[in-house]
């Protein structure tokens, strides 16, 4: 669902006349937050495409690239602490930001497709883990080339320089909307 339901952006002019009525408006900072959202939906809306025709959702491919990222063999040089090795659904619940119901959800499904399988933990009989299936590798050794290309086709348009300015950037709005979304979280008792 896109995050921007306008069809056509307001003119500056109209955003500036906005901002007589209401003062805490500011024209530039709207124009390039409307900015933001319609390139999020335009690329998420292409790459949501692109995934819906090879039969995967948003979640269920993060979940496949945190376990294809976690895989010992691509771990080799040296990887940073949890990267490696397999992984339990409470590790990928929080590196994609979503519940363990939600999770447990994206992992039946995969599991049902023949995508992962879960198995208890070495160490601890009473976790389990989630791993890839020789199914799942090869889904991706199919799909991962169309995706980087579509990645790589929406950011041509910038050039290496541009890139990396852009990143600079998104971090700083990122970091500052994580901020003010600590602030408003209520306290807790």
């Amino acid at each position: 669902m896109p995050y921007l339901l306008l069809k056509d952006l307001p003119r500056y002019e109209c955003l500036l006349e906005a901002a007589r009525e209401f003062p805490d408006l500011d024209p530039s900072a709207a124009e390039a937050f409307l900015q933001l959202l319609r390139a999020s939906d335009e690329a998420y809306g292409l790459n949501a495409r692109n995934m819906a025709a090879h039969g995967i959702s948003a979640g269920r491919f993060s979940v496949l690239m945190l376990l294809w990222r976690g895989d010992r063999t691509r771990c080799a040089a040296g990887p940073a602490a949890g990267d490696c090795g397999p992984r339990t659904p409470a590790s990928l619940a929080d590196a994609c930001g979503v519940t363990r119901a939600t999770m447990t959800g994206l992992i039946d499904t995969l599991e049902r497709d023949g995508f992962v399988k879960r198995e208890p933990d070495p160490a601890d009989r009473r976790m389990m883990t989630v791993q890839l299936t020789p199914k799942a590798e090869e889904f991706l050794r199919r799909y991962l080339p169309t995706h980087f290309r579509i990645t790589s086709a929406i950011m041509s348009v910038l050039s290496e320089t541009e890139r990396k300015t852009f990143v600079r950037l998104l971090v700083k709005v990122q970091q500052q909307a994580a901020t003010l979304a600590a602030a408003s979280r209520p306290a807790p008792s």
